[in-house]
Formats: structure tokens, sequence, C-alpha cells
């Protein structure tokens, strides 16, 4: 991680970007926005989801920015979903980046007899992004669940 330090306009307009493109991310997913979330990530994107943090071998590893639709469209099974952004650190390098971020995400299911349950996760995603035409995009994800909680929900 960078010590605190002053940025250079460009470095700045960049990290700008990608936290935008971070939240772009999380907000298409609430908003049941597989096309746009796919939209993010390049052609050839490598994509890696962990459901446990510690386990070295991952749940679900795809290729590809068409691969994603099924995960992405798996978000419908729930009634709700809100996902917290949080710190997030990120290093450039021209028109490369690496980062982590951090994701508190609530998933809201409603069962045959009508009770509501809340499953929270934390989330962490190690990205690599690529800048092409002056665009920002996600060229690897990582997706690692460090932790998650289920309860029910009143009211």
């Amino acid at each position: 991680m960078r010590s605190h330090t002053t940025l250079s306009a460009e470095d700045a307009a960049d990290r700008l970007a990608i936290r935008e493109l971070f939240d772009a991310y999380a907000h298409c997913a609430d908003r049941r926005d597989a096309q746009g979330q796919m939209a993010l990530f390049t052609e050839d994107t490598h994509f890696v989801v962990h459901m446990d943090a510690t386990s070295a071998e991952p749940t679900q590893e795809l290729r590809g920015r068409d691969a994603l639709a099924p995960v992405f469209d798996n978000l419908n099974l729930y009634a709700a979903t809100t996902h917290f952004n949080g710190q997030s650190t990120v290093v450039v390098d021209g028109n490369q980046a690496t980062g982590e971020s951090y994701t508190i995400a609530h998933h809201v299911t409603i069962g045959d007899d009508g009770r509501r349950t809340l499953m929270v996760a934390s989330i962490r995603y190690l990205d690599r992004f690529t800048k092409l035409d002056g665009t920002w995009y996600f060229a690897e994800r990582k997706l690692l669940v460090d932790w998650t909680e289920t309860r029910p929900m009143s009211g």
C-alpha cells in the first residue's frame, strides 16, 4: 500500500474512474442489470469466485465477458440486494492498475412461508484493471467471501 502522498491530476482522475467502475459494478448488481455489469469487463476477462476466502481452490472460474451473464443473473434469486462499498487500495501503472476493495453485501430472500431472511457477506475483490481508449475496465476480478451471516428479518 502506498503512503499518503500528493497525486498528480492524471493519477487522481484514474483513481476516481476506477472507483466509479467499482461503484458501477455494485449499482448494476443491485438494479439487476447483468448487461450493464458485463459491459464493465474486458472481452477476455477472467472472473474467479472463492466462496471461502481461505480455500486455495476457487468455487467458480470464468473466462470471457459472455461467460459472466449466468453469474450476474443469479442475483435474481434474491428479493433484494444492497452492496455497500468500503475502502479500497489502487496502484496505477500507466494503462494498467491493480486494487483490493471491500464490500458488505446484503441479500434478502423470501421463503415459501413469506418469512424474510437476510444473508450478509463480507467480500473482498482483488482486481486487475486495464484502460482501453480512455475507459477503465475490469481485466480480472477475484471475489473472495471472508465471512457470511444469515439471520431472520423482522418486520
